[in-house]
């Protein structure tokens, strides 16, 4: 096992991979940290939140990616249907998790 640090948000985090990963694992740290820096309005959420939400645009690129082929997906033309409320839940649900994680 290796042990790459990832700095996202501002933060580092200590992340273990296998051995010939760093590179791989760090380049998606960085994606990662390139989404959440262009997120729009953010600077009231919780690093949490803003987090999910940076999770939330990648997972969208992957559908959008998995279901037209697998190109390379830009910002798609209009924001999908979201229901707030079940953002609402994730969010809350991964704040905890990360309390969890902290402390």
């Amino acid at each position: 096992m290796s042990n790459v640090t990832l700095r996202i948000g501002g933060r580092d985090y200590a992340v273990a991979c296998a051995e010939g990963e760093e590179g791989h694992v760090t380049g998606l740290g960085a994606l990662i940290d390139t989404k959440l820096d262009g997120l729009q309005g953010s600077a009231g959420m919780s690093e949490t939140r803003q987090l999910l939400f940076a999770a939330l645009l990648l997972a969208d690129e992957l559908h959008e990616a998995r279901t037209t082929g697998g190109g390379t997906v830009t910002a798609p033309a209009a924001a999908p249907p979201f229901d707030a409320a079940i953002l609402e839940q994730l969010a809350e649900k991964l704040e905890k998790c990360a309390i969890a994680l902290e402390g």
